[in-house]
């Protein structure tokens, strides 16, 4: 499959019931989920690894369990800086793993050594949703410390404009969410995973 290899209309076909030996890719490359806050990472990240049977990480959750504390609590003590940094050792250290299904950060694709680990250890995928859908999915989302500022909306339509290019630039898959439900989404992605011919 080619880099950057998109979908964006329903369908898919059925999705075996059990679990064969390596799953149904017949491989344990880790597969990365990346996109903007409110793409549905970690939705669409636990019912991708139900169906490939495989490990889950949320890569904040990893983060929180290492440091003890909420993602918006290490922001409010050490800044995006202090953050950035803790961030990027959990990504290292998560991405060698082997057989799971990883939703990383919104912001995780900022860092250079961040999109060359993602790049050289796994498949990526972006999920991709517009600015309004986003807004509609993060609005009443306390957890989200970029966005505790007078025009949510605004920053993320500023963050998704500067983001956006790391985001195809790490992805071997692109998926446009929109108002799918989530079994329609990781439908259609299996497909795309096997014929992704990327391994590591």
């Amino acid at each position: 499959m080619n880099a950057n290899s998109s979908f964006s209309s329903q369908g898919g076909p059925a999705l075996a019931s059990a679990c064969a030996p390596r799953g149904l890719l017949g491989h344990d490359t880790p597969v990365f989920l990346v996109g903007m806050m409110g793409a549905g990472k970690t939705t669409i990240g636990r019912g991708l690894a139900r169906v490939l049977c495989r490990d889950f990480l949320d890569l904040d959750h990893e983060l929180e369990a290492r440091c003890g504390v909420r993602v918006p609590t290490i922001f409010e003590i050490e800044g995006e800086a202090g953050f950035r940094r803790r961030e990027s050792a959990a990504l290292l250290y998560c991405a060698q793993r082997r057989n799971i299904v990883m939703a990383t950060g919104g912001g995780a694709v900022l860092a250079p050594e961040n999109r060359a680990a993602l790049k050289a250890h796994g498949i990526v995928i972006y999920l991709r949703a517009s600015v309004d859908e986003l807004f509609r999915r993060t609005a009443r989302d306390r957890n989200r410390p970029l966005l505790a500022t007078a025009d949510p909306r605004g920053t993320l339509r500023a963050l998704l404009t500067a983001r956006e290019p790391l985001y195809q630039e790490v992805a071997d898959i692109t998926v446009e969410t929109g108002s799918m439900p989530v079994n329609t989404v990781v439908k259609a992605i299996v497909p795309l995973l096997q014929s992704c011919e990327k391994q590591t």
